[in-house]
Parts: C-alpha cells; structure tokens; sequence
C-alpha cells in the first residue's frame, strides 16, 4: 500500500516510469493482457506498473518491459535508473555527477507537467513558474538556499521558461488555474524586475486557458494559509491519476490519495469563491504596479 503522502523524489520517479511504460505498449500495439502473458505475471501486474499502484518497481521489471516494447537504450537506461529509485528511495542524480539541474525531481516534474491537462495552484511566496519571467526565476533562484552556479541558475532558468510551452501548445494547451496570496505581487527584489513581472502576469491572465485570482489581504483568515499546493489533472486516457504536489524548504512530496486529493480540491474551490474574479485581479495587479 503506497502512504498517503511521499518524498517527491520516488513518486514522481514511479509515477513517470508508469506513464512512460504506458506510452511504450501503446507504441508496441500491444494489450496489457498479452505483455502478462508474455512475462508470466499476475493479469493486475502490468496496470499496477502502469498507473503507479506499486510503491516499488523492480529494475528488471523495467528493463523486461522496455526490451519488450523496443525501447530506445537511452530510455532502457532512464526508466531503469527511475525504477532503481523507487526501490532505493534515493537520489542517484546527486552522487552520479551528473548535473544537479537533471535531477530526477526536476525532471519528472516537468514530464508530468507536459503531460497534464489542468493545473490548479495555490501560490503564497512567489509567482508560480509557469507563469514567470526570466528575471524573476533567476532571482528565485539566485537566493535558493541550495546556493546554485551562475551556469546552475541560467540552466534552471531555462528549463522553468521551456516548460511555459505547454501553455500554448496548439493541441490542448494546458489549463492553469492561479490563485495568488496578495503578498506575491507586493514582494519586490527590484523594481524594474517586479514591474516586468506584474505586466507579464497581467497579460497572460488574458488567455482563454488561464486564469489568475488575488486573494487581497483583506480577505483576512482562510484555506489556503495552510500553505501552497499544485493539483495536477491529467488526461482520462492517460495512465497518470491526479496527484497534489507540496514543497517547503527542505523537501517536496506527492499526494496520490484520492479522498485527500479531494480535499485539496474543496480547499481550492473555496480559494475561487473568496478571491475576486480574473477581472479583478488584473485591476489589483495594475494597482500594485502604479504603488511600485
């Protein structure tokens, strides 16, 4: 039985290798029930893999999997090293030497992120990264407590802006749905730099497929002072469940539960009611700009 809540770094691992797995036996034209018999498994084995029902995955398991389906080396070797994590619940990334901006975290987030069909996040520090600009993700990162690189900084500034794609993919652009504390849009590093960021939110909460609420400080007590959160929804076609992610400072977990993730979703429904409508927050976030 998975618990309700992991450390992010093998549940993303797991939930990743389920989705890739899926992709590869649809590619391979093949039923879940003929790879069973194939490998002698359980008829439940194989969806298990595939929607990430199992906390542990084998190496091999992977690997007979990938050599069935015809995979590429370079994927064999990566949902390996995903599985390795699942079964260690350790970061092989960090003690390869490869670089800390691949780390496997990072990189499942965005996969997942890709391969989702809504987001719904609640943000209380920051401007969620989807929606920010370089200088302001280069900032974010520039004062992270893991104290990265100048060439650290510009890789991961890049990655973050390369994942905004998916808000204008002409194939089902990904729905994002925001909901910022006002303290987001007063918090200033630099003038200039918060400027830039305030119009370049203004102007993406425009888009048919997103939408951004402020929270102002009167609202007083709620919900969301819990803390953030992210709601990934995904395809029904596709073998990813929602999940809720979480991060502080020192870590970062995935919720996979669905009667927990319900509750996530009723805290955020409640943030909508409270929060004044898109409109609104433009107004709110133009005000902001004049005061800066």
């Amino acid at each position: 039985m998975i618990e309700d809540i992991e450390s992010a770094t093998p549940a993303l691992c797991r939930l990743q290798l389920g989705a890739e797995l899926r992709r590869l036996r649809h590619r391979a034209d093949l039923k879940s029930s003929q790879v069973a018999r194939r490998l002698r498994w359980s008829p439940s084995k194989v969806t298990r893999v595939e929607y990430g029902d199992n906390a542990v995955v084998e190496p091999d398991d992977a690997v007979m999997l990938c050599d069935l389906y015809g995979a590429d080396p370079a994927t064999r070797s990566l949902l390996h090293d995903f599985a390795v994590v699942t079964k260690t619940k350790q970061n092989r990334w960090q003690s390869s030497g490869d670089h800390p901006a691949v780390q496997p975290t990072l990189h499942t987030f965005v996969e997942l992120e890709r391969a989702a069909v809504a987001l719904r996040c609640y943000a209380s520090k920051y401007v969620p990264g989807l929606l920010q600009t370089a200088a302001y993700a280069r900032e974010t990162h520039r004062t992270a407590v893991s104290r990265f690189s100048a060439d650290e900084i510009e890789l991961r500034v890049a990655t973050r802006l390369s994942r905004q794609v998916a808000l204008h993919r002409e194939d089902a652009p990904l729905e994002l749905f925001v909901i910022l504390n006002e303290g987001v849009l007063r918090r200033t590093a630099d003038s200039a730099m918060t400027r830039e960021q305030l119009r370049h939110l203004a102007s993406m909460s425009t888009l048919d497929n997103v939408q951004v609420q402020v929270i102002p400080f009167a609202a007083g007590f709620h919900t969301g002072m819990n803390g953030p959160f992210t709601i990934f929804r995904f395809a029904k076609t596709s073998a990813a469940r929602p999940i809720v992610y979480l991060e502080n400072l020192a870590a970062s977990w995935v919720i996979a539960q669905e009667t927990v993730i319900e509750n996530y979703e009723r805290a955020f429904s409640e943030l909508q009611a409270l929060a004044p409508g898109p409109r609104e927050a433009r107004n709110i976030i133009h005000k902001v700009l004049k005061e800066i």
